[in-house]
């Protein structure tokens, strides 16, 4: 079997059809075909069932399907880390995040290391979630996730940066706004906007509210924490948010306020990887720097307080 062979039929695996794969790699189905008759010739069993519409691993399928997977990442983690020893300096950085996490979090350490390695390609993949930024850590060989820090998860590690504290976000003629902190109980009045069910910040703030015994009033759902705010400005309801890093809290100025929830336990946010020893030296710097600088703003934010 060939390393080609095994690309292929984790390919098919997780498109669940053969012609799906074909046209991406530009080739016949029937292409597709051979390099999973020769897995099967190999090992001796069937890989592959076929279904009304596609196709699925058998039970030897799976078993192999997860071995190639962890076997090509880190064949290809070996390749681009060979590549940036031959290169020095230049080479690449990948990272899966999302939108509110580049913007807020990563903004003034992406200027910062492109100043320093010019020649370096950084990568941005846009995950909509922890588990999705799991997957694309696995299954795309990107080196970095920034995610919610959540349960340990099989074939990942996570190094928490900075934990967040959590505010109530409601527009400046709110009878709250005023307010220099809010009462977990309080807010069993008041219309919240909830985080994505399926995100790990919102399974935090559910089980918080659960052990605290307060069950608030959702109509709302949001997709992230930036249109959270939004619609809190909109006067569409409040919205239980964390601080993100370089935010005044409580603020005073423009239309929305942000007060803090204390009894809240904090967000912790960082960094997940397969491998902290096996990451490459320019994304073991990236990481570094995008940690630093979260430290400088939650430095910047307590000086502003004090």
């Amino acid at each position: 079997m060939t390393l080609e062979d095994l690309r292929v039929f984790v390919a098919v695996c997780r498109a669940g059809s053969l012609s799906a794969v074909a046209r991406d790699l530009g080739c016949t189905q029937s292409a597709v075909s051979q390099h999973v008759k020769r897995l099967e010739r190999e090992t001796g069993v069937s890989l592959l069932e076929r279904l009304p519409r596609g196709v699925a691993p058998t039970p030897a399928g799976h078993i192999l399907r997860a071995a190639a997977d962890q076997g090509i990442s880190g064949l290809d983690l070996a390749l681009r880390r060979i590549d940036d020893l031959a290169n020095g300096e230049s080479g690449s950085v990948r990272v899966t995040t999302g939108g509110v996490t580049l913007r807020h979090f990563m903004a003034e350490a992406v200027v910062t290391f492109r100043r320093r390695y010019p020649k370096v390609n950084l990568e941005f993949q846009t995950g909509n979630s922890s588990s999705g930024c799991f997957d694309a850590l696995v299954e795309s060989g990107l080196d970095l996730a920034w995610v919610t820090i959540g349960p340990p998860v099989r074939g990942i590690e996570q190094r928490p940066v900075i934990e967040l504290p959590w505010v109530l976000a409601v527009r400046a003629d709110d009878p709250l706004a005023s307010r220099s902190r809010v009462e977990v109980a309080e807010l069993a009045d008041v219309p919240l906007i909830r985080l994505p069910q399926d995100s790990t910040s919102g399974t935090r703030l559910d089980a918080a509210f659960a052990e605290l015994g307060v069950r608030p009033d959702a109509a709302t759902s949001v997709a992230d924490w930036d249109t959270a705010l939004l619609l809190a400005e909109l006067g569409l309801g409040h919205a239980v948010v964390p601080a993100l890093p370089g935010w005044a809290v409580p603020g005073d100025e423009g239309p929305l306020r942000l007060v803090p929830v204390p009894v809240l336990p904090p967000l912790p946010v960082g960094w997940a990887v397969r491998r902290w020893d096996a990451l490459t030296p320019l994304a073991r710097v990236f990481a570094e720097t995008v940690a630093d600088s979260c430290a400088e703003k939650a430095e910047r934010r307590a000086r502003g307080r004090a």
